[in-house]
């Protein structure tokens, strides 16, 4: 201190304390006169005491005016040291810095303008404190005084052209403070950081690049920045950055999708895009690098595809074909079980678009890594048989290809029809909805015979035998009226003469049992009219209610439509097609008179030419009954179910119709009993509970089974309209 005060003069000591800016510059000057002289004269001691010695008595006192006359001191104290600053820069900076945190913004200002002084002086040798300097900064750059706000940026220009042209800067060093700011939602500092990433970024010899993903995050997250300034800055600065990534040989892809992903789900619009966008580019140019991340891209890409906004939709549909179209393996990362779990978690998207990607991509995975997919099934079947529920048809056919493609293994088509069974017996609005649908698809797809034969067998052992009538029904409806089961139907038509008809025949008979007019139906197809007809007579009276009057009514107008066209030009051979006959007259006499279904059969037996019959079934078509037509000779070919010896036997091509007689008998007596005990049941437990008598209800009169019912009518479950 004493070989200071004997170098500084009292009267520039106390001009720098005085209250007059006038007075503290010109005892600054004097002190930069002071310290040059000392310089040249090498007595670094005393410059040293200098500045010990306004730093003790100014910088560090709490009188603001102090401060001031410290902080010009210190600057002219390194004017006068000119190149040989350097040495004492460890005792002149770090009292400047410190003076950014007073409360007095004077003081703040005066430290800005001494440090700014400082730099221009040192240069190069200022970025040892480059780490402090950017801290102090990114502070001063969001203070709250406009007159220190524009200071600091004054300094920061100086500051950056410094870093720009310096060898010593260390962007390792650097990367970490940033990083530690990118999240900082103060526009100010976001305009700072993003001034200087921009900034080294355009020094050629520092890779900023290598950095990127460290502060990319913080990037997308200014994108959504209310000022539209910082949002346009961002922008340039990651435009800058993709067009880098494009012209770079090497690049960390893997790190930044990670970014990306979590981005491409942000609720602001012109994030999302620009994440997509990247994700887009990087599939391009980094594909292989990428295949331990195709799960979570795939994940931010299939909600994307559906996104309100058109751009979006475009970039996300476009990434989405680059990235299925790559030939990925297994062996090299690809995560098979990551993919089905994606797309099985985006089939419960409320978006249509999202959900048909999904089930694309499961379907591409069957076509290539199928072993694999398997291996997971179990993971995934339960969702995509959900998935038969969608509001969506397109979905559902989407679903139902995906489902044929699992079920070509024989172990998976089994699988496959024993739980969708399970669902249409747990969801009757899957069968009355999608029923019709979901059958015809399947049949198109693995075989109509086929998953016929497999819905009977399954359907023959149900316990559950209401359910097992309302599937039958659905089931022979779809049969009846389905274009895609044609060549079912023609099939069913040589039950009498061909081995594979018959057989057919026979193994769809045992579930029919369930339901009175699918049998019946079935013998109507397979030409065996006369069990039709014994069919037919078989109800007992608690059998014929409004269900059976109902299906009774659909089938007689299934009759009149182009299925069954052969049956009602054979009605042009009464005489050979007798029990054709008598069936159809049976059904008509199980129908009330004043029903339309009544009118429209009686209309159509009408008109059966009568010069066709001997005279012995002439008598019958008269009035007479049936005593001898067990007996007529009707030259029936082999074709048909009149040949009398065969008829004699009840047996016909290997069919034994006495035992299948039985056998619907049988079932319809656990139907009966069936019933029985679930009436029984309800009123018992409605006489259990004591409840207000109320006035009895006039009795509904039957509906009108003369026609359909209409879309708008409600109707059980499985009960397909016509």
């Amino acid at each position: 201190m004493a070989d200071a005060l004997s170098v500084m003069p009292a009267a520039v000591l106390r001009n720098l304390s005085d209250k007059l800016y006038e007075k503290r510059k010109n005892a600054a000057l004097d002190v930069e006169g002071i310290v040059k002289q000392l310089a040249v004269a090498g007595d670094h001691d005393k410059i040293t005491a200098v500045i010990n010695l306004l730093i003790n008595e100014f910088t560090n006192s709490s009188q603001a005016n102090h401060r001031k006359g410290g902080l010009i001191g210190l600057a002219a104290a390194t004017v006068g040291l000119t190149s040989e600053a350097a040495q004492h820069l460890e005792q002149i900076v770090p009292p400047v810095l410190n003076s950014f945190s007073v409360q007095d913004s004077r003081v703040r200002y005066y430290a800005c303008e001494a440090l700014y002084n400082i730099a221009k002086v040192v240069r190069g040798d200022f970025i040892v404190f480059f780490n402090q300097i950017f801290d102090a900064l990114c502070k001063l750059s969001a203070d709250s005084d406009p007159n220190v706000q524009s200071a600091a940026h004054l300094l920061d220009r100086l500051v950056k052209d410094i870093v720009t042209e310096s060898d010593q800067f260390s962007i390792e060093e650097f990367i970490p403070l940033l990083r530690e700011r990118m999240n900082v939602l103060n526009p100010y500092v976001r305009q700072f950081l993003v001034g200087w990433i921009t900034v080294l970024d355009s020094v050629p010899d520092i890779d900023m690049l290598g950095f990127l993903p460290d502060f990319l995050d913080g990037l997308f997250n200014m994108l959504s920045d209310s000022s539209h300034e910082i949002r346009q800055q961002a922008d340039s600065a990651l435009s800058e950055f993709l067009q880098e990534i494009k012209n770079s040989p090497s690049v960390d892809y893997g790190r930044m999708a990670e970014i990306l992903v979590q981005r491409a789900a942000s609720p602001d619009e012109f994030t999302r895009l620009t994440a997509i966008t990247w994700i887009n580019e990087f599939i391009k140019l980094g594909g292989d690098q990428l295949v331990p991340y195709y799960a979570d891209i795939l994940g931010a890409i299939l909600p994307c595809i559906s996104d309100k906004e058109e751009k979006i939709r475009v970039v996300a549909r476009e990434t989405n074909e680059e990235l299925r179209a790559i030939k990925a393996d297994p062996a090299e990362g690809f995560d098979v079980g990551a993919i089905l779990s994606i797309a099985r978690r985006q089939l419960s998207s409320e978006w249509e678009s999202t959900r048909i990607e999904a089930l694309h991509w499961i379907s591409t995975l069957l076509n290539s890594h199928r072993p694999e997919v398997l291996s997971f099934l179990n993971d995934i079947f339960e969702t995509l048989l959900k998935a038969l529920s969608d509001p969506s048809d397109e979905v559902v056919l989407l679903v139902l290809e995906v489902h044929a493609c699992i079920a070509k293994d024989p172990q998976h088509f089994r699988q496959l029809i024993v739980f969708l069974v399970h669902n249409f017996r747990v969801d009757n609005t899957l069968l009355e909805k999608r029923g019709a649908l979901i059958i015809r698809r399947l049949c198109v797809l693995l075989d109509a015979e086929r998953v016929y034969r497999e819905l009977s067998t399954i359907l023959e052992g149900e316990s559950e035998l209401d359910f097992a009538s309302i599937m039958v029904q659905a089931l022979n409806l779809i049969l009846l009226t389905s274009s895609e089961l044609a060549g079912l139907r023609h099939l069913l038509k040589q039950s009498l003469v061909n081995p594979a008809g018959r057989d057919l025949f026979l193994s769809l008979y045992s579930s029919w049992c369930h339901s009175p007019m699918a049998i019946i139906s079935l013998c109507l197809i397979a030409q065996a009219y006369q069990h039709a007809s014994s069919i037919i007579q078989s109800p007992v009276e608690e059998d014929i209610n409004v269900k059976f009057l109902v299906q009774l009514d659909k089938l007689i107008n299934l009759l009149e439509t182009p299925i069954f066209a052969y049956l009602r030009l054979q009605l042009l051979e009464p005489g050979r097609y007798m029990w054709l006959l008598k069936a159809l007259y049976g059904l008509l006499m199980l129908l009330p008179q004043q029903s339309k279904a009544f009118k429209i059969l009686r209309t159509r037996l009408k008109t059966v030419p009568s010069n066709s019959f001997n005279g012995e079934q002439f008598k019958w078509m008269s009035g007479n009954s049936y005593p001898q037509i067990h007996h007529m000779r009707s030259g029936l070919q082999v074709s048909e179910d009149g040949d009398v010896d065969e008829d004699l036997q009840n047996v016909h091509n290997g069919i034994n119709f006495a035992s299948r007689l039985q056998q619907f008998e049988h079932m319809q007596q656990q139907h009966r009993m069936h019933a029985k005990s679930h009436t029984q049941s309800r009123y018992s437990s409605t006489s259990s509970t004591k409840e207000v008598q109320r006035p009895e209800e006039p009795r509904q009169s039957l509906p009108d089974i003369s026609r359909p019912p209409s879309r708008s009518s409600r109707r059980g479950p499985g009960q397909l309209q016509l």
